[in-house]
Parts: structure tokens; C-alpha cells; sequence
């Protein structure tokens, strides 16, 4: 059974592009499919691509959601579970914005979705244009409030911040911009995704951070090689190019750290691995707020963060960690670990960050948005109707 299309839907495009990737025994533009009435809402689960989604489905704003990433090769499909289904639509240039030719075609076929969320280095005008009756969210996920060209941003809008400079920045730009302080990864946290699961503790820190130099895992390590007495870490790198520098780095410096290689491992795995450590730390600069700072709280963990974090040092708090400059790093990791009895992180998020705290804001965004294009369309002497 197929909809009339994605207007009943949320679409999350990443700035992702996949290489090797294997096609999938479906076309990669399979038509969308019509949920049956009987589906039961979905657990809001997963990484920060999909916690945003599911919960505007948990909403009722929308009844399914589809991920797309780009591919320099082939595209694919696949469907996770009723309610959400991942496509990879092959690149027409592999520069960003992104540019494919037969997206833009998809949302001519199939028209465009209720609400279209853009991260990172965006898309084309085209497909923006071509979306111009969806709700246009965008958020950057790292340092930079916006990483797209003014034609591109111009569209979008509402546009989800990590920090008041970043919200500041959107409006030098685009002074009538909706904006919120909703960063992505950490303000949809799952619960259900990361818990504590009371295995025994094998290592002091854990990080969890691609393997790439923005990630800074020399603070880490120097703070290693500082510290008064031996700590044992483990780095978890989901992707990056820096694998094996890292690798020598620590052994250099020796200090003992496990690694687990890019491509990473599946969301159950990196919860069992958080629960083996005592402290997550997150020492980026110029970076986002990155999900995995309440996914480290709501697996038990007090985080220690980089006082110069750019965006997130907003749920560092006295009761879920300890934000700590680069050069005396090393004393807040002991003091985390030596006293847990100071913390309360888990806890901390399901009151105030886990995802059912979100989703009242994120309704009054899209409603926000929507009167505002109703007004800008009535000014015009146009109409506008929002997909439903």
C-alpha cells in the first residue's frame, strides 16, 4: 500500500556521502509507503538522525520519517521498521551544497515532505526551492552556526542553534529568522538507547569521537601522560581518517588506550562500552554540542567536557560532570572518578533534556514556522498550505 507521496512525512538529509556502499535489492526510488492505521507509534531510539524524527512522529506532526545521505557511486533503500526507511541518492558534483539531480527528481515524483530537516553542509537551491511548501529546519551540527551560502540559508525557516552566539550570528545574517537553542544530538536523548546496565568497570574514560583532528584527542591523551597516576581509556571512532596517527599518539606518549576502529559498532555496543568506563569526556573546541554528552549522562556517566567547547558546555552542570580547561584536564578526570557520589547525570537528563522535554518546543517551532509563511503568503496575495 503506497501514500500519495512525503507530504505526510519528515525527511532528514544529511551532508553524509557514502563510498562503497553496496546497492540495495529495492531502487533507491522506491515510492513511499502509506502507514496502516494499526502501526503502533515508534520507540524514539538511535543516533541523532534519528531521534529528531521519531519524535515528530511521537508528536503527530507527521506519520513517517526517511533519512537520505548521498553516494559519489549508486544509490539505495532500505526500510528499518514501518515507520522510517533510508534512501542514498547518487551525487550530480560531489561539492557542497549537495547537488543530486535525481532527489530533486524524487520530490518532483513524489512531492515534497511536511517538514524537511538540512544538517550540515546542506543542499542545493534547487532541491530547497523545489521543497518550498515544506517547514525548512537547519541546524549545522558543529562549530559553525551556518555552513551554507546565504542563497542556500535564505530558505530555511527555522534554524536550530547550539549555543546564544550561534542564534546571534543566524541573525546577522537573517535578522527574521526563527531560531532555537535546540541542539540536535543531545536535546532529542533517548533514554531507551543509553542506560546504565551495571557491568563492571574496565576502564576510567571513554571517548566516543570520530577520528578526526577537530575531535582533539591530544588533550586527552597529553592529560594521560600528565596525570599523577596511570589511567586506562578506550576511544570509540565511529568514522575519520586519523585511526592510525591516534594509534601512535597514544603509544608514543605511552599511555594505555584501547581503540575501536572506524567503522565503529552498533548503538547497543557503544551503551555496553560506556557502561565499562567511570568518566566520558569530550575534548573538542570548535565543535557542536555533540549527542554524545547526554548519551555519556544517561548511561551513568559524569562527562568531562573542554571549557572551551564551543556549544554544550550548557549541560555540564555540578551534577553531570566537570568542564575543565585543556592544561589541567587531567585533575578533573581524577576528581570525576574519585568522587561518583557527587553526580547524578542520568537523572539530570530525564529532566531536562530526554526527548519528551523537546518535543513541546519543537511543536511550537513548526507552528511558529507555519504562521509565519501563512502571513508572508498573505502578503503577497498568495496561499499557503502546509503539507499534511
Amino acid at each position: 500500500m503506497f501514500s500519495e507521496g512525503l507530504r505526510t512525512s519528515i525527511v532528514v538529509i544529511s551532508d553524509r556521502v557514502e563510498n562503497g556502499h553496496r546497492p540495495s535489492e529495492k531502487p533507491f526510488d522506491a515510492a513511499p509507503r502509506k502507514l496502516l492505521v494499526s502501526e503502533p507509534a515508534p520507540s524514539v531510539v538511535g543516533g541523532y538522525l534519528e531521534r529528531l524524527p521519531l519524535t515528530a512522529i511521537r508528536c503527530g506532526l507527521v506519520e513517517f520519517a526517511e533519512i537520505w545521505h548521498h553516494s559519489i557511486e549508486h544509490g539505495s533503500f532500505q526500510e528499518d521498521t514501518p515507520q522510517l526507511a533510508r534512501r542514498i541518492f547518487p551525487l550530480s558534483h560531489d561539492t557542497a551544497p549537495f547537488h543530486s539531480e535525481t532527489m530533486l527528481d524524487f520530490i518532483r515524483m513524489h512531492g515534497a515532505p511536511r517538514i524537511l530537516c538540512i544538517w550540515g553542509l546542506g543542499v542545493s537551491e534547487a532541491m530547497l526551492d523545489a521543497c518550498r511548501d515544506s517547514i525548512i529546519i537547519y541546524n549545522s551540527i558543529d562549530a559553525p552556526a551556518l555552513r551554507v551560502p546565504p542563497e542556500v540559508s535564505r530558505h530555511f525557516d527555522i534554524v536550530l542553534t547550539g549555543a546564544e552566539w550561534q542564534s546571534d550570528l543566524v541573525h546577522e545574517r537573517h535578522p527574521d529568522m526563527i531560531t532555537a537553542i535546540m541542539p540536535i544530538g543531545p536535546e532529542f536523548a533517548s533514554p531507551q538507547t543509553f542506560f546504565p546496565t551495571g557491568d563492571p568497570k574496565q576502564y576510567d574514560i571513554i571517548y566516543v569521537a570520530a577520528a578526526q583532528a577537530y575531535k582533539r584527542h591530544d588533550v586527552l591523551f597529553d592529560a594521560m601522560a600528565r596525570a599523577t597516576r596511570r589511567l586506562t581509556g578506550l576511544c570509540v571512532m565511529g568514522y575519520g581518517e586519523d585511526a592510525a596517527a591516534l594509534r601512535q599518539r597514544a603509544h608514543d606518549l605511552d599511555i594505555t588506550v584501547d581503540f575501536i576502529d572506524p567503522p565503529g559498532v552498533p548503538y547497543a555496543e557503544v551503551n555496553r562500552l560506556m557502561n565499562a568506563a567511570r568518566v566520558g569526556v569530550v575534548c573538542g573546541v570548535e565543535d557542536g554540542a555533540p549527542a554524545i554528552i547526554t548519551e555519556y549522562m544517561l548511561a551513568g556517566l559524569p562527562v568531562v567536557a573542554n571549557a572551551d567547547l564551543a556549544c554544550g558546555l550548557q549541560y555540564i552542570l555540578p551534577e553531570t560532570g566537570i568542564a575543565a580547561p585543556a592544561d589541567s584536564f587531567e585533575q578533573a578526570i581524577i576528581a570525576a572518578i574519585d568522587h561518583p557520589e557527587r553526580f547524578s547525570p542520568r537523572e539530570a537528563v530525564l529532566a531536562r533534556w530526554a526527548w519528551p522535554h523537546t518535543a513541546g518546543r519543537f511543536e511550537s517551532l513548526i507552528a511558529e514556522a507555519i504562521a509565519k509563511k501563512s502571513r508572508t503568503a498573505d502578503r503577497q496575495g498568495a496561499s499557503f498550505e502546509p503539507a499534511a
